[in-house]
């Protein structure tokens, strides 16, 4: 169909204009975002509607008998899908449906891309298989870790490539405005890109209603969750507490202090009131020193455990008072006496063991 009515192309032109603007927005979940989601959505389903109610694209014709300018509303359900995706809640229920909506609008486009024969053989094959398992989809649908590798760099080039192409079309907007051929490249090539984001965007909602299912249900309405008042309702009050070394098995410190019969069971400290061990909490996880160096010598000598001498300065002899006789006749004695242990014990008289 070569002419479509004057509103379709205004209000598609109004639609991806305001889609422009929210792939340009950050604040995905403020309140104007969110409305002008909902806004945007409403035109391409009114879209939808009317390119529906014109027949502009009929199962009966091939891609050939689309005209170029045509081949661009081929896309509204890619769009709806993508955008659908975008809406922000809290409400799981409300999450899945939005979900399954968005899958619904991928799936028409698909089937759409595969009436004109758009799709290419590998597009086929991972149609064919997210149409057996939707569930357990996945873009490298193998068990084989390096398979799924070698066919996950496979598309992630084949999608680069077509990112250069495109921005190759659309970088001289003339030169398409003048050449139908580089009109319908552009468009047939925007949607083979489209066809890889929809396979990604249906493996991603396979993991998401996945994670959605394993969730815990909701309470019904008008019921709250419980408080944490409610929750110590069902604990032993007697026997409950916050302290988790006493309540996982195989801890140095866990059980009772004492037996029956007041018997140690496990080593305990005697504190003087809850203040210290408050104290103790926040102390170092090593012992700090209680005293100085110097202070520990001096108490060591007080106690004996040290005694002076030693070292060069016990080699050096006093000089004798030459004024105190009794300290000369002392050591005079001394000297003697140490003259005749000599006389008697001659150097070498105490080693028997080697004589014959």
């Amino acid at each position: 169909m070569s002419e479509q009515p004057q509103s379709l192309r205004a209000l598609y032109f109004k639609a991806e204009r305001a889609r422009q603007e929210l792939t340009s927005s950050y604040e995905s979940n403020s309140s104007a975002f969110q409305e002008t989601l909902s806004q945007t959505i409403a035109t391409y389903e009114e879209c939808l509607k009317l390119s529906e109610q014109i027949s502009l694209f009929s199962p009966n014709e091939s891609l050939e008998d689309i005209s170029s300018s045509d081949l661009q509303y081929l896309a509204i359900n890619h769009h709806l899908a993508d955008l659908v995706q975008r809406i922000s809640t809290s409400d799981i229920s409300l999450r899945k449906q939005n979900i399954l909506l968005a899958r619904k609008h991928y799936e028409s486009f698909l089937k759409q891309l595969d009436a004109y024969d758009i799709l290419g053989a590998s597009d086929l094959k991972l149609f064919e298989a997210y149409s057996e398992d939707k569930a357990n989809f996945s873009t490298a649908n193998t068990r084989d870790a390096a398979a799924r590798r070698d066919a996950k760099i496979a598309r992630f080039r084949e999608e680069k490539e077509m990112k250069r192409k495109l921005e190759y079309l659309q970088q001289d907007p003339k030169l398409a405005e003048n050449d139908e051929h580089v009109v319908r490249d552009l468009h047939l090539t925007n949607l083979s890109f489209m066809v890889f984001q929809t396979f990604q965007a249906l493996e991603s909602m396979a993991m998401e209603l996945h994670m959605i299912s394993l969730a815990p249900p909701a309470p019904p309405p008008g019921v709250t969750g419980p408080t944490p008042d409610s929750r110590d309702e069902g604990r032993n009050k007697d026997t409950y507490s916050e302290r988790l070394d006493g309540q996982l098995p195989g801890l140095r410190n866990s059980g009772p202090i004492l037996s029956s019969d007041g018997k140690p069971m496990r080593p305990f400290t005697l504190l003087d009131s809850r203040q210290t061990l408050q104290k103790g909490v926040f102390r170092p996880d090593h012992s700090l020193p209680t005293m100085t160096i110097d202070e520990y010598l001096d108490e060591e000598k007080r106690r004996g455990g040290m005694i002076d001498g030693g070292g060069p300065q016990s080699e050096i002899s006093p000089e004798p008072n030459e004024d105190d006789i009794d300290a000369a006749d002392q050591e005079t004695m001394k000297q003697r006496a140490w003259d005749e242990y000599v006389e008697a014990n001659p150097k070498g008289s105490g080693n028997t063991l080697n004589r014959g």
